[in-house]
């Protein structure tokens, strides 16, 4: 693989993700064009938690709530961990979908590692 091939590689990888900053900055905003979606397979008892207001879309059933979803929006879905294949294959029903979405880049677990915002759910 040449140099530009790992290149436009990493570019096109990096470009999946949003970084939690945009993300925390449009929390408290309702009229915010992000959308956060958790799409962890757990129930709420499991889960306990989650990313302040974000909408619970787990990844096995995403699919069938598409109709529901406004492409207008920009929508960000996690997972537990950022090494999980939930939000990648979220990710790419949406895209596939023609939506604008992204994956967090840190995960439910780094979003918690440096203490944003979370709520209780159950």
């Amino acid at each position: 693989m040449t140099k530009q091939a790992k290149i436009d590689l990493l570019e096109t990888y990096l470009s999946l993700y949003i970084d939690h900053t945009t993300v925390l900055d449009s929390l408290d905003d309702p009229n915010s064009k992000y959308v956060v979606l958790d799409v962890r397979n757990a129930p709420a008892f499991v889960k306990k938690d989650q990313i302040k207001g974000a909408i619970a879309m787990p990844a096995k059933d995403l699919a069938g709530h598409l109709p529901e979803l406004d492409h207008d929006k920009i929508y960000v879905v996690y997972d537990w961990t950022a090494g999980t294949t939930l939000g990648k294959a979220a990710l790419l029903t949406l895209l596939s979908a023609d939506f604008e979405a992204y994956e967090l880049a840190s995960a439910l677990e780094g979003w918690k590692g440096m203490n944003l915002p979370t709520e209780t759910i159950g």
